[in-house]
Formats: C-alpha cells, structure tokens, sequence
C-alpha cells in the first residue's frame, strides 16, 4: 500500500485537521529558515568574512528580479553597518539574540499547533479502525468462526490494531511534517548554490539505496510475528477456557511445553525484527555525517579556488540548512520502516473487514413483524462442507402454536436444524418458511426479533442481572403493559424463578455477574437466560435443553420456568433428556442427517423404532 493510498484511507475524513496541520508545519518550517538566515549578514559585517557593498540603492529605480534582490541584500546589509556603526557590534548581538528567541519560539508554536491538530486524526483513525473491525466481527455469520479460531481474531482486534498505531499512525505524523521541511529546505539550498546542491543530490540515492537494503523483508518479517502472536493468544484462551480439564489430566506440564515453544520462537522472530528497525536510526546518522563531510570538502574546494558563486559566510547558512534536513530525513526512514511494520498488521485486519459474509440480505427483502400459521423445513439439506452431509431432504411442518422436539444421537443434526431457521447458516438445497414465505425474502433483523433462543450453555454477558434481562429489548421504547422496564425485569424473572435469588443478591438486579455470569450457579445463569426470553415475549421459541448439566433442585426450577415460557409460543425443543418432552405435539427423530420418525411420545413408543430404543437406553442410565 503506498503513502497516497494510506493517507486517502486514514486522513480523507479528517481534510480539516491534516489542512491545519500542513499549514503550521508550513510554518513552522519557514520561520526556522528566517532564524537561520539572520546569521549571514551579521557574520559578515562583524567578523569582516568578507567585504559588503554598503551602498543604499533605491529599489523603485532596479529592473530585474535578480538585480532586486541583489539590491535589497545590500541595503540590508547598508542599514545593519549603519546601526552597527551607531550602536556598537555588542547591541547588534543582542538584538541578534532576539530576533533568534523571537523567530524560535514562533516556530517551536507553530510546531505544537501542528501537532496538536495531529492529536484528534490519530486518535480518530484508530476509533474508526476499531468501530469498522468491531462492526465487522458482530455482523459475520456463524460459519466464519467455525473456520477460524477465537485466538487469532482476538490478535487482530488487539495486537495487529495497537500495532497500527504505534507504527502507521506514528509515520503519518512524520510523513505530514517532514516531506515539507525537506521539500523547503531542498528549494533553498538550490536558490544558495544549485551546483553543491547537485553534486548533494547525486549522492542521496546511494545513501538511501544503502537504508532500503536494511528495511527489505520486514513487513513479511512482521507479518510472520503477528501470527505468532495470534498463536499465544489463541493459547492463553484455550488454557484459561479449559483450565478445569488441565489440572483434572495433569497436563500442566505438556502446555508449558508447548507455550515455551511459541514463545521462543515468537522471541527470535522480534529480535529479527527490532534489530533489523533500530538499525535504521545508526546507518541513516553515519550516512548523514558522512554526507556533511564529503559537502564539507566539495564546498570547501569550490570556495577557496574561487569557483563558487557564494561565500563563507553563506556556506555556512549551507551547512546548517543541510543539517536540519538531517533528522527529518531520519525520522523519514524510520517512519518507512514503522509503516512496513504496519502494513503486516494491516493485512491481517483487511483480512477480516474484506470477508464478504455469506449470510445476505435480498435488497427487497420484506418485513415481517408476526407469526400466524407455520413453520415448513422443506427438503432441506445442509453442510458445513463438502465433506460431510449434516442434514439431508428434511421435511418438516411446525403449526403455529405447536411444541416439536427433535431427539437423536450426537451428531445426528438436531442443533444444525435449529440453527437454520434464524439463518445462522443458509441451506445448501431446499427452502425454509414461514408462514409460506421464504425466509431468505424476509428482512433478517425482522426474522430474528420473532425467534428466542436459550441455549444449553447459558451465555451471559459481564454485566449487571438487569442489563443481561434486558439484553434482547429495546429500552429507548416504552414497556410492554404500561410497566417501566423494571417493572417488567421483575415480572420475568418471576416467571423464571429467578426473583428470590436475585432479590437476595447485595445490590439485587444491579449485581455484576462477572464473566460469563461466573458468580452464577448454573441454575441461576439459566433462570436469567430463560427470563431475558421470557422479556423479550417472541412469538417462535428455540430451546437446547438448558436442564441437562443440572442438580435436581435446579432442573426442577428450570423446568418449571420454561414451561411458563413455552405457554402460548411455537417451540422447537432440542432434546437429550427424553423425559421432558413426552407431552410434545410432535417428536423427530433424526439419524444421520434424516427424520426417521415422527409422532408422539405413545406413537412412537408402540412403533418400537430408534425412539423406543433412546428411550430404554435412557431409563437404563439413570
């Protein structure tokens, strides 16, 4: 990515800030070369550097632009003789003095308003940066993160973007300031003496040529550390997930192993890295000297054979010039490397924000804001990939009203078959509708508001009880009932049987949950998963048996609160434990991908199939 399109890309919605930052970089650049200019005349006329007309000319009766000028820098020269004549060389140096304090503190301003007006872009670009990744992360479809892992997406919502900003966002600030002052003061040295100055510029390339080399294959180089930074933050969250299972195998051991592995060879690759960065400020400093000497000598041979047109005097106004364009120019290469550096971890973010989700919305999509006959599943068929057939020609039909549950082995595609009907997924063959129209025509934030979903991992957020009930609604609208929205908090966790142990809580429903509902039993994290779908009042219900990882006295809790949930709703019921869906309207069973039966409890029970033999097997087991 070159420098234009980085600054299209990060400065474009900030015109204002980068126009007002050019602007006193502009400045501050113009004043320092003001500063400097005050010395030539002054060494000339008090060290007598060399002889000066003193004669004052009339500048109305000169023609010429370069007879002008020639005409006013004697004058110049005329007015400061005369004060040096009438004053003294003592006072000339003071007022010297302060016109340099006054010409440095103008630039050192102008030089903080310019960054100043830095300030706001960087922190901006990097805000919209993360809303962009952020946004993008939330509206994937499910199937992307199934395909990537947790870890890695973590890295590039944390490493890869603070990398931006300590590289990219960083350059930008040198890449703003520095072009300019090096541009100006390139333009002045030219107007002092075009002739060093090209001999200057024939050696340049050689200089930069010898900083290129040093700056090769570090972007791929920061891209390879990215990954594997990726790699231990993918670790750290597997570790700190299923710390339980390492300490009940013992495994302490054998993940230390493999962390120090990574990490060591995380390690390398950064030294590689560093060493190869911090490499560019030496060489740069060396080249910089030793391009003043070689000027020093060149000059020098020009002045003393009498075959410059500028003097001493102005030689060293040459050499200082040249000088400041020392350290813009190092803070250029180096601001070339943090971009490389950058550019690696850009990738990887472009990466996530250009996937193209493959859950899309028709552009005349139609809304839909009830349910009033049925859910039809018709000759469905569904697959993660090409490998493997999840689920193959389901035909299924849900009345409105109606209790389905799909039972079946591990495997067998009863959460897939759920999980089609919000569109996590889109079906490889066959349609899905409701009420006869087909899903995919139907606005899928519309299709979403009419489904409840409570899982059998109650996931809850690290928030406070009430934020967590009132996670699905709208809070900005008014209540349901003319109740405030405390009010109807409080109706649904009573219908959850969740209002006791709430209330018991030290600040009640304002109590923080921690992580994933940590400070929660499972129960309790249940009756709050139930009693967010009990607020939020939809239509169509999705329930994966949220009791089988429970007590007794929490599954009989549970039980009871889904059952007031269910009450009046459409529900489709992903069962394990088969005794809690005997009284369904209608029980699937799927084998391998296909509904081998259908029926209720006592029908199927008398055709002595694969329900019979789930349920023997069950009632063997407990």
């Amino acid at each position: 990515m070159t420098f234009i399109r980085l600054i299209r890309r990060f400065a474009a919605p900030y015109k204002w800030l980068v126009g007002l930052n050019l602007l006193f970089n502009l400045q501050s650049t113009i004043l320092s070369l003001f500063s400097f200019a005050a010395i030539i005349p002054v060494l000339r006329i008090l060290f007598g550097i060399s002889q000066v007309d003193t004669t004052y000319v009339d500048l109305s009766t000169v023609s010429g632009l370069e007879q002008w000028l020639g005409a006013a820098k004697g004058n110049l020269y005329y007015l400061l003789s005369e004060q040096i004549a009438q004053r003294g060389g003592g006072t000339m140096l003071a007022w010297l003095g302060l016109f340099l304090a006054l010409m440095t503190g103008l630039k050192c301003l102008t030089a903080w308003l310019a960054n100043y007006y830095m300030v706001p872009l960087r922190t901006g670009v990097l805000r919209d940066l993360r809303r962009q990744l952020y946004d993008k992360v939330v509206s994937l479809p499910l199937g992307y993160f199934t395909q990537e892992r947790k870890g890695d997406i973590l890295s590039r919502m944390t490493n890869d973007v603070n990398e931006v900003e300590a590289s990219i966002m960083s350059a930008l600030d040198v890449l703003f300031k520095d072009p300019i002052m090096i541009t100006i003061y390139l333009l002045t040295l030219f107007v002092i003496s075009w002739q060093l100055t090209l001999f200057v510029l024939i050696l340049l390339p050689i200089a930069g040529l010898l900083i290129g080399r040093i700056g090769r294959n570090l972007k791929r180089a920061s891209k390879q550390g990215q990954e594997q930074n990726a790699d231990i933050l993918s670790q750290m969250e597997e570790t700190l997930s299923g710390l339980r299972v390492v300490k009940a195998f013992n495994a302490e051991d054998k993940l230390r192993e493999r962390f120090y592995r990574l990490i060591d060879a995380t390690r390398r690759t950064f030294n590689r890295i560093n060493r190869r960065y911090y490499l560019a400020h030496p060489v740069s400093e060396f080249l910089g000297t030793t391009l003043i000497a070689v000027i020093l000598w060149f000059g020098g041979i020009l002045i003393l054979g009498n075959h410059s047109t500028i003097d001493a005097a102005t030689f060293i106004y040459y050499l200082i010039i040249f000088y400041s364009i020392i350290n813009p120019a190092k803070d250029l290469s180096r601001a070339g490397y943090s971009i490389r550096k950058g550019l690696a971890s850009l990738e990887r973010i472009d990466k996530v924000l250009d996937t193209q989700p493959n859950i899309i919305e028709d552009e005349d999509a139609r809304p839909i804001k009830e349910f009033s006959d049925s859910i039809s599943y018709e000759h469905v068929t569904f697959s993660y990939d090409a490998r493997r057939t999840v689920l193959q020609d389901i035909d299924l039909t849900i009345r409105k009203g109606q209790i389905v549950a799909l039972v079946g082995q591990s495997g067998s595609g009863k959460t897939t078959l759920a999980d089609l009907l919000p569109r996590f997924y889109d079906v490889q063959a066959g349609q899905i509708l409701i009420d006869g129209t087909n899903i995919r025509r139907l606005r899928l934030r519309d299709l979403r508001e009419l489904i409840g979903y409570v899982n059998q991992d109650a996931i809850l957020f690290n928030d406070t009880i009430y934020n967590n009930i009132t996670f699905g609604v709208d809070t900005y609208q008014p209540a349901p009932d003319g109740m405030t929205w405390s009010e109807a908090v409080e109706r649904a966790a009573r219908i959850a049987n969740a209002h006791e142990f709430i209330s018991a809580m030290p600040d009640g429903y304002q109590t923080g949950i921690g992580d994933r509902g940590s400070r929660l039993s499972g129960g309790q994290r249940q009756r709050i998963s139930i009693a967010r779908a009990i607020l939020k009042n939809p239509p169509i219900l999705l329930l994966d048996e949220a009791t089988s990882a429970l007590d007794s006295e929490s599954e009989t809790l549970v039980q009871q609160a889904l059952e007031q949930l269910m009450r009046d709703r459409t529900t489709l019921v992903i069962a394990h434990r088969l005794s809690t869906i005997r009284h369904a309207d209608l029980i699937c069973v799927l084998h391998e991908g296909r509904i081998v039966e259908q029926g209720r409890h006592d029908q199927l029970i008398k055709q002595g199939g694969y329900y019979r033999r789930l349920v023997e097997m069950q009632e063997m087991k407990e």
